[in-house]
């Protein structure tokens, strides 16, 4: 899975044909494939081909079901289908890469070794998407964000995994405690607010909690925190620390309320490209050294560059997501 963003839709397309024998080109492909590749997938394949090879494997009618599988148990983002589609194409291909074509599908179904979770993904355009949980808790996700929660969500413990970034805003039960799965690590609660990054699973996960308290727990539990309201901490299998949150806007992309107090342009700059994806680009770099004092309140990314070029005596252009400013 880490090594779906190295290859393209097409090459994992391709890398499928050369591996299940259905093509005969591109072999610097699977050679670099190789090289790059630490898990020895070549010869699970090759073991997997050994497996049942009296067996005929019907490879259209396998990704049938499993397109089948994952159109039924995802929720999709209305339309947001391009994104999810490229998203879902590179898992469908490293599940057939690293599992054999058809047969390691069916298997996992058979098994019901893909169990059946609810599952909501942004795009890079989406953000601040409220989730409304079964026990009324209130998730809001960032943009390039991924929440998953079985149906039987109370039944079997409140728990939910993430990727990405979101703000949690957690219903008080302390007879069911809440958890979230974040890479390698645990976040457990009770009843609080708390925001989490969680952009690589196998790296570090950084917590900011709002209200109440969370407890952090790595994936080997070798690591513990208990995080009080106002701090910041930061997890992995081998390191971890907790301080008190100094920046007024670290959840801005949530609240959209912004607040400087003589920070330079340079720190608004990069504030308003993380809420917004959008570069901001000053050609003199002197404009990046001019403090500026306000409170910025939800309004459109275009209404601020305004206000901060009418403050500046500044003119701007704008090309897509990029602004460019200059001296009048």
């Amino acid at each position: 899975m880490n090594n779906i963003d190295k290859y393209s839709d097409k090459e994992w397309e391709e890398l499928a044909s050369l591996l299940s024998e259905k093509s005969a080109d591109h072999v610097g492909l699977l050679s670099r494939f190789r090289a790059e590749d630490k898990y020895d997938t070549l010869q699970k394949w090759n073991d997997l081909k050994e497996i049942g090879n009296d067996m005929e494997i019907d490879v259209d009618n396998a990704w049938e079901k499993l397109s089948s599988r994952l159109a039924n148990e995802v929720e999709i983002i209305p339309d947001k289908q391009r994104f999810i589609r490229r998203t879902f194409l590179k898992v469908a291909a490293a599940i057939i890469i690293l599992t054999g074509v058809g047969l390691g599908t069916l298997y996992l179904f058979s098994s019901g070794a893909l169990t059946k979770n609810i599952t909501v993904i942004t795009d890079s355009t989406q953000m601040n998407h409220q989730v409304t949980l079964p026990d009324g808790s209130n998730v809001f996700l960032n943009r390039n964000t991924i929440i998953s929660y079985r149906p039987d969500f109370e039944k079997k413990g409140r728990h939910v995994s993430i990727e990405g970034e979101a703000f949690f805003e957690i219903t008080p039960d302390p007879y069911n405690p809440f958890t979230v799965s974040a890479g390698e690590s645990t976040i457990k609660v009770l009843g609080t607010s708390f925001n989490v990054i969680a952009k690589d699973p196998e790296s570090s996960i950084e917590v900011f909690v709002s209200t109440g308290k969370v407890m952090l727990e790595s994936g080997g539990g070798s690591q513990n925190l208990i995080v009080d309201p106002g701090y910041v901490a930061t997890i992995s299998s081998d390191f971890s620390e907790k301080k008190l949150n100094t920046n007024p806007n670290y959840i801005s992309w949530k609240t959209g309320k912004l607040i400087y107090n003589g920070q330079k342009l340079d720190v608004v700059f990069r504030d308003l490209k993380n809420i917004y994806n959008a570069d901001i680009i000053a050609t003199d770099p002197e404009i990046l050294n001019q403090p500026i004092t306000t409170v910025f309140d939800n309004e459109p990314i275009e209404t601020k560059i305004r206000i901060i070029c009418v403050t500046f005596n500044l003119s701007y252009q704008k090309d897509g997501d990029t602004y460019r400013l200059e001296k009048k």
